[in-house]
């Protein structure tokens, strides 16, 4: 197994870990669609990955990481959010803009530099999306969080977590309050028209599943139940 994996490696690594590929079996078609490439092109790197000890594949059912490639995988993820909350934080970067230039730094940042950013930070347990930072040595804390349009009228939740792989959204959820740390009341849901009414703040928002697709949360209350 090579001692420094490629870029290619990591990002292959990274993406089965974001597909629940730690704890089950990814399929060569969520792989494909997550990372933008061909069917053939995952099934020909799988193998490689297999071969590698990065992964177990099977093929016909699908991937998982193996205990090498869990750790390598989040060891890039740490890299990865490190390097989106000190953009965010020190050069004052939106977080709608973060995720692409962590996808190209996390493969050139040396441990050394990636302690030193830590250091600086304070040694954060999340990134700028309410995503959690795994540890130096491979810990990543678990939540059990639920999308905000599972959740029903008369529900407050707390936003935890926001998708942050299409820019355009994160800016609208942005201008909306719709950020990690907010607190959400569901006052209407119309199933019909699929359309929520929210209370954020002081302001009331109407969306669908859609508008809310991405961000995930936890309740703090539920109204009481009717006599």
């Amino acid at each position: 197994m090579a001692e420094q994996p490629s870029q290619a490696v990591q990002d292959y690594l990274k993406a089965i870990h974001r597909l629940g590929g730690a704890d089950g079996v990814v399929s060569p078609v969520d792989i494909a669609t997550t990372l933008e490439v061909k069917a053939p092109s995952v099934t020909g790197m799988l193998k490689r990955l297999a071969d590698g000890g990065w992964i177990t594949y099977t093929s016909g059912s699908g991937a998982q990481l193996s205990e090498t490639g869990l750790r390598e995988a989040l060891r890039v993820i740490r890299r990865h959010r490190l390097v989106e909350l000190f953009l965010t934080q020190v050069l004052k970067l939106d977080w709608s803009e973060v995720d692409a230039e962590a996808e190209a730094l996390e493969h050139a940042i040396s441990p050394r530099l990636e302690q030193a950013i830590a250091d600086h930070l304070g040694q954060p347990i999340e990134d700028p999306h309410g995503h959690p930072i795994p540890s130096t040595t491979g810990e990543m804390r678990r939540r059990d969080l639920k999308r905000l349009s599972e959740f029903r009228e008369g529900d407050a939740i707390v936003i935890r977590e926001a998708q942050d792989d299409n820019s355009e959204r994160l800016r609208h959820w942005q201008e909306l309050g719709l950020m990690p740390g907010a607190t959400v009341h569901i006052l209407h849901y119309q199933p019909l028209d699929d359309l929520f009414e929210v209370q954020v703040g002081s302001r009331l928002i109407r969306l669908g599943s859609e508008g809310l697709s991405g961000l995930r949360g936890e309740r703090i209350s539920a109204a009481p139940e009717s006599a």
